[in-house]
């Protein structure tokens, strides 16, 4: 697998587990795993980002 796709998988991945994260922490009402949540959202976001710059810079 390109270097490229595994980026934007693992970006999608971490950008699903952050929302689940997030929303975990609203119901139980834990505003630390909210917040870490948010941050692995953000992270899976810019590694998707970086997964699409990388599969242009290969053409």
């Amino acid at each position: 697998m390109k270097q490229s796709t595994q980026d934007k998988v693992e970006g999608q991945l971490h950008e699903v587990k952050g929302k689940v994260k997030e929303k975990a922490g609203q119901i139980v009402n834990d505003p630390d795993l909210e917040g870490e949540g948010q941050g692995e959202n953000l992270a899976g976001k810019i590694q998707k980002k970086i997964g699409k710059i990388e599969s242009v810079l290969e053409k």
